[in-house]
């Protein structure tokens, strides 16, 4: 079982992008401040999703600083290259889910 965090904003909801996998548990939250209260409070969680579209970037560096014990931060390819986020290609929300198991079961 994976355990990933998969943050949005308010222009980018979660939800879609939380169509279920068997072998993930999605925890959601709704911003930077969230997801910092999450990874505070759960410390199973593998990885961190961020589709936050332009806030991405911001959204990172927030984590970065704030918990450089974080998981690994992930990015959909799309949102470019940001410091310390490895980027998943995927042309959809339901792909990118996908994509992300994969590189997550392949590292360890």
């Amino acid at each position: 079982m994976i355990t990933l965090l998969l943050v949005g904003s308010r222009e980018e909801p979660v939800e879609r992008f939380a169509a279920g996998h068997p072998s993930v548990e999605v925890m959601t939250a709704g911003g930077g401040e969230e997801a910092l209260e999450k990874l505070a409070r759960n410390r199973r969680i593998d990885a961190v999703l961020i589709v936050a579209g332009a806030e991405t970037a911001e959204i990172a560096a927030m984590i970065r600083e704030e918990d450089p014990g974080a998981p690994p931060l992930y990015a959909p390819a799309a949102a470019g290259a940001i410091p310390a986020v490895r980027p998943i290609e995927a042309e959809s929300p339901e792909r990118l889910l996908d994509a992300l198991v994969q590189a997550l079961s392949a590292d360890g």
